[in-house]
């Protein structure tokens, strides 16, 4: 830890450096402290979204700063200017509504064709600038100036100035200056401002007693005044809100802080904030506020791809499904989020559709019955249609044409590997929820047959455990499985499906009702 820099500038001389001059620089370095939060057994630290909520009690203690700077370990600042850029944004009028700021992801390293599309300028540059139209663009784990009053799970002030189905109608403000509170508003505040403080952030008293209602942070000016240095008891309360324990009983990971759960921890609280009713800016600067480095071969690729698609399906089976969302979550924000849920489903119909050319020429049948002028004129006006639509989106967000091909291709690529053993992973999740719930109804039935259950179990059983060193070899040196079995697992079965269902057809008697015996 380096101690708490002088309130006073610093400047630097001649001397200072051997080759560089810092006449007239500013060369304090500001406080910097590592933090290593415990982790014992039995005791889930719920990786990047633990370690996140970690910080935020520890700086509370230290620093309780109103803004927080979020990225990841591969990323670096690129423009020192950005952060100032952001919180501008913050402090506008109405800034104070608004949760967190956004900054595209944009790397270093990649080839010049980008034949992963690894930039994914459509996504950053698109839809995330659409996003903006709305209550704002999702957060995506990295590049991102949160304001701790928003993390701290509190509900935005004027929860009700924006009304209406999409949420872009301004409630007039009355000329005689009179205010007409929502619901929210008008809900009892608690007899005491840190009634239900340890319910929810901890014993502590330090990590809330800041952020009351009404306040934000530490008061203004509280830069600019002497601060003590440290003292034994402010660390030893800072080592302990990083405990294993502390978060027992409380609300940590629920409704403050990264919210747990899901392995895209950062789109589900990302979610949590708009479902309160906060806004989100996405703020794209003219020199890349941070940049990082990228996957550079297609199987690093396709695990990130996986990791996400798998976080979507977690979230579509989850109570954070968009369907379930509050109100304040305007209608096409729900679209948004609803469509985080649900892409990783359409592989199974990208599947057949790049499947379905290679059949028609295999059973000499095309994929239509008949190709007649009507058939072909939709067909044209649908292409044409959607063709223009994309060249709009492209000339709106200035991306090249080169770099949404690349989107396309590994849209495809992705949606028939990654994103279909996400959903087979998910799928595979909700059947042995299935199979529980099963089992209990049959333990706990009026008249167990406990017969079925221990036979079916039993033969269950002897059968996986003669697949076990097959299912072991699957799982690679690191207990990990390669997307690359999925792939050729999932495309050899449908295959041979379809196959077997093409050269030997089922009997016209069975598929009526049986055949007589």
């Amino acid at each position: 830890m380096i101690k708490n820099p002088h309130y006073n500038v610093v400047p630097g001389d001649a001397a200072s450096h051997p080759y560089l001059d810092f006449t007239g620089v500013d060369v304090r370095v500001p406080m910097f402290v590592y933090l290593s939060r415990e982790k014992r057994p039995g005791h889930d630290h719920n990786k990047k979204a633990g370690a996140m909520n970690a910080m935020v009690r520890a700086s509370a203690i230290l620093s309780n700063g109103p803004f927080m700077l979020n990225f990841d370990c591969d990323h670096y600042i690129y423009n020192c200017m950005a952060i100032r850029e952001a919180m501008c944004y913050m402090l506008d009028r109405g800034g104070d509504r608004i949760c967190y700021i956004q900054f595209p992801q944009r790397f270093e390293g990649i080839d010049p064709s980008d034949r992963y599309a690894n930039h994914n300028t459509v996504f950053f540059d698109g839809n995330m600038r659409a996003l903006d139209g709305l209550q704002g663009p999702m957060y995506v784990g990295t590049g991102c100036l949160f304001r701790r009053y928003a993390v701290y799970g509190f509900n935005p002030p004027r929860t009700n100035e924006y009304r209406g189905i999409y949420g872009q109608v301004k409630v007039p403000i009355d000329p005689h200056g009179h205010h007409h509170p929502g619901p929210e508003e008008l809900r009892p505040l608690p007899e005491h401002p840190d009634h239900e403080a340890p319910q929810r952030f901890g014993k502590s008293k330090i990590v809330h007693r800041d952020h009351r209602r009404g306040q934000n942070g530490r008061p203004p000016g509280a830069l600019l005044m002497p601060r003590p240095p440290l003292d034994a008891a402010t660390v030893a309360e800072s080592v302990a809100v990083i405990s294993c324990w502390y978060e027992d009983g409380t609300e940590w990971g629920l409704r403050v802080g990264w919210i747990y759960g899901s392995v895209t921890e950062d789109v589900v609280t990302g979610y949590s904030m708009h479902n309160r009713g906060w806004r989100s800016v996405c703020c794209i600067t003219r020199r890349d506020a941070f940049r990082g480095t990228a996957p550079i071969n297609l199987t690093d690729r396709l695990h990130q791809v996986l990791r996400w698609a798998t976080g979507s399906v977690e979230i579509f089976f989850s109570k954070n499904n968009a369907f379930l969302a509050s109100r304040r979550l305007k209608f096409l924000q729900r679209l948004s989020y609803l469509n985080v849920g649900i892409y990783s489903f359409t592989s199974l119909f990208l599947i057949m559709y790049c499947l379905l050319p290679a059949l028609s020429l295999f059973s000499g049948q095309f994929i239509v019955a008949t190709l007649d002028p009507t058939f072909l004129c939709h067909l044209l006006l649908i292409t044409i249609t959607l063709m223009l639509l994309c060249l709009l989106e492209v000339k709106w967000s200035g991306i090249g044409l080169e770099e949404w091909w690349r989107n396309e291709q590994f849209w495809v690529i992705g949606g028939t590997s990654a994103h279909l053993a996400a959903v087979l992973q998910g799928l595979l999740k909700v059947i042995a929820y299935t199979v529980h719930v099963g089992v209990s109804r049959t333990v706990y039935a009026e008249i167990p047959q406990y017969s079925k259950l221990l036979g079916g179990g039993f033969f269950s059983f002897w059968v996986l455990a003669h697949y076990y060193p097959f299912a072991k070899g699957l799982m690679g040196r690191r207990g990990r499985t390669p997307t690359l079995v999925y792939v050729w697992a999932g495309l050899i079965s449908i295959t041979v499906s379809l196959l077997w269902i093409t050269i030997s057809p089922p009997d016209d008697r069975i598929a009526q009702g049986g055949i007589d015996m």
